[in-house]
């Protein structure tokens, strides 16, 4: 045998080795293989889809209302109808108006805030006032800040889709009526009065008139 054919003898042999050890580390591909796709966004390769769950509990309401409860389930009505509206900002706008409705109420000025006030809400606020001026009484109040604030209940009523919101204030103002001669009669200039009040507001939601109205009163 010449060496040229035993060189090629020994080449073959080495080929056939490192074919058998690379099909021992890399394993073989049998039988069919799905192709490979390309475009694949790397959100899928990294982990599965996430999806969004709709229908999900609503913070905004259950920050203020038990889950399940008559006014958890009128909230979700006024929401409903109204995708805009939140429990929360319902109530930054009710603390403002506490604060500019008893003062206005304090000092005789209702026509300041009539598009706020149901209609037998302004017509009692107008006797009480009313009967100040007859009395010669006059109010000297200034406000201090609303110590507490709770939503309490909330109707939606189907057929006019009118929601009603009661809200429990507790605020805190100085208070001091004058006669006449300019002497008090109640109240005190330094003293701080604590005013406990349960207001109801209503508006019927998808309306073009954002307002609410004090329709109710009470303590």
């Amino acid at each position: 045998m010449n060496s040229s054919l035993l060189q090629l003898l020994v080449l073959a042999g080495i080929a056939v080795f490192l074919i058998l050890r690379l099909r021992n580390v890399l394993g073989t591909r049998d039988g069919y293989e799905e192709p490979r796709q390309e475009g694949v966004s790397q959100a899928r390769r990294a982990g599965p889809d996430l999806e969004v769950i709709e229908g999900g509990p609503d913070q905004d309401i259950l920050d203020h209302a038990e889950e399940g409860s008559v006014t958890a389930l009128a909230l979700a009505k006024m929401k409903s109808m109204e995708p805009q509206f939140g429990v929360n900002d319902f109530l930054g706008g009710a603390r403002g108006a506490y604060e500019m409705i008893l003062m206005a109420f304090e000092k005789g000025d209702l026509a300041s805030i009539q598009p706020f006030l149901g209609e037998e809400v302004y017509e009692s606020f107008a006797h009480v006032v009313e009967m100040r001026a007859d009395k010669g009484l006059t109010v000297e109040s200034e406000f201090v800040g609303v110590r507490e604030m709770v939503l309490q209940t909330a109707h939606f009523d189907d057929s006019s889709k009118e929601g009603e919101i009661t809200v429990r204030y507790v605020g805190e103002l100085t208070h001091v009526v004058r006669d006449n001669a300019g002497e008090i009669v109640e109240g005190s200039e330094s003293q701080i009065k604590r005013q406990k009040d349960v207001w109801t507001f209503a508006r019927v939601m998808g309306s073009d008139d954002p307002n609410w109205q004090l329709v109710a009163t009470g303590e």
